[in-house]
């Protein structure tokens, strides 16, 4: 089949980023995704490995139908970087380039392409890219479906890649992955779950905005997969906000109380574990969001400074919290510690003796956050420690850049901080789910560790 360019043309690169018009908040402090990019040298080809052997002729014919060739158009020569291994994106706040973005200082993205690009060659191709990917068993796609959804795919598709300035028509294989075995699967998700969300609202009545939980390890990429979803809903008429549970941190002052109470202990020393967030601003913030249902009604969203104080951090001043307006469909809330819940004096003993003091703060946390919470989306990994690995990397990243980073002693001091909490909490949470979570809207995606989706559980 010919090669034909079955995708909207890529923009200037230099404004890619997001619309304004809804104010929310994606906050790129440590996520960074490095995937290993690699391809078939002797044919230019990435091998697209599909779960069908061949694609139904009534749902091609319907693909096929939808399309016609488009004149390529290449995205500029020095916007691709030679090399075999290289990140698929880089969000670095450190950066000497950063942008802002909803009262955010946020590093660039970039986005690095092989010598030589794999080609995207048909309908045919991506159509059946899309449907090898490993969530479409969780969500009941066919073939058939995503046919007749195909319209969708790919226009969220072009949308990310011209977000994340990719050249749609020469893809790594890490890229197609990121966006359409879990980005646009994800979005589609999240999309039915405000459906059914509107769906048990009477005409007129006012509908509160769906809140979407996202919880997920330090340096797996849930701010990245955040700042996407918040992307594709504003491109597609809907108003969101996003929020952070690094938002809800206690000011210095607090949290120098809160470490003079706890003197010698390590996991409260400094903010990040259970005990060291504003709980009632919680509350007050959330409660307000479920408010915003009609035109016209504004408020702000908190914000937290992580350079303050020589990396100490401090709340942000007021005066530079960005403003949401309703009415909204939908609040994207993640953090890494979302739906974790208290777990047996003895098992916190056995993992860590300065989590019990964690795990007692723990109990307050779900009439906060976790009550609030309509939908879940829960990023499983199957080890720990790729925390470790992830922060190195994003640390590495950063030196090679020209940037300050933190050495490898001081990233094992930092995530040391973090990892009895995961060995503690994250076993339940994979195996039960967030405290009074439906099931039904529970979405487990495991990934490996290059962050990439390998099972709907």
């Amino acid at each position: 089949m010919a090669a034909v360019n079955i995708l909207w043309q890529p923009t200037n690169p230099g404004q890619l980023t997001p619309p304004s018009t809804s104010p929310s908040h994606s906050n790129f402090n440590s996520d960074i995704i490095h995937t290993d990019c690699y391809h078939n040298n002797s044919t230019n080809r990435i091998a697209i490995k599909s779960k069908w052997a061949a694609v139904p002729r009534r749902a091609l014919t319907k693909v096929r139908a939808k399309f016609s060739p488009l004149p390529s158009q290449m995205l500029p020569e020095s916007s691709i970087s030679s090399g075999g291994k290289s990140s698929w994106i880089q969000d670095n706040s450190a950066c000497g380039d950063n942008f802002v973005h909803n009262g955010h200082r946020q590093g660039p993205i970039h986005s690095r392409f092989p010598t030589a690009p794999a080609e995207v060659s048909s309908v045919k191709d991506l159509f059946d890219f899309i449907c090898s990917g490993p969530l479409l068993d969780k969500f009941g796609l066919t073939t058939e479906k995503v046919a007749e959804s195909i319209d969708k795919w790919l226009l969220y598709g072009s949308k990310l890649c011209r977000l994340f300035q990719l050249d749609e028509l020469y893809m790594t294989e890490p890229q197609k992955v990121r966006i359409y075995h879990y980005y646009v699967p994800v979005f589609l998700w999240c999309e039915d779950e405000i459906s059914q969300h509107m769906s048990t609202f009477n005409e007129g009545e006012d509908i509160p905005p769906l809140v979407i939980g996202f919880s997920a390890p330090q340096g797996c990429g849930k701010t990245t997969l955040v700042f996407a979803l918040d992307y594709l809903f504003r491109i597609t008429g809907r108003k969101t906000a996003t929020l952070s549970i690094d938002d809800f941190y206690l000011t210095a002052e607090s949290q120098a109380k809160l470490r003079e109470s706890n003197s010698g202990n390590a996991l409260l020393e400094f903010r990040g574990n259970a005990g060291s967030h504003d709980l009632s601003l919680s509350v007050e913030t959330l409660t307000a969001l479920s408010k915003l249902t009609k035109e016209g009604l504004k408020m702000k969203l908190p914000r937290y400074d992580k350079s303050a104080h020589n990396g100490r951090g401090d709340r942000a001043d007021p005066s530079t919290w960005p403003e949401v307006e309703g009415p909204l469909t939908a609040v994207l809330f993640e953090g890494w510690m979302l739906g974790f819940k208290p777990v047996p004096a003895e098992t916190v003993k056995a993992v860590d003796p300065q989590l019990e003091t964690v795990n007692k703060n723990l109990e307050a946390y779900y009439d906060v956050w976790d009550r609030f919470v309509n939908s879940w989306i829960i990023i499983k990994i199957q080890d720990p420690n790729y925390v470790f690995r992830w922060r190195l990397q994003a640390e590495i990243a950063m030196r090679a850049d020209g940037n300050p980073g933190m050495s490898d002693e001081e990233v094992m001091d930092f995530v040391s901080r973090y990892l009895p909490a995961y060995k503690a909490y994250l076993p339940t949470l994979y195996a039960e789910g967030p405290k009074g979570s439906d099931p039904k809207h529970v979405l487990v995606i495991e990934i490996d560790e290059g962050r990439n989706p390998i099972l709907g559980c």
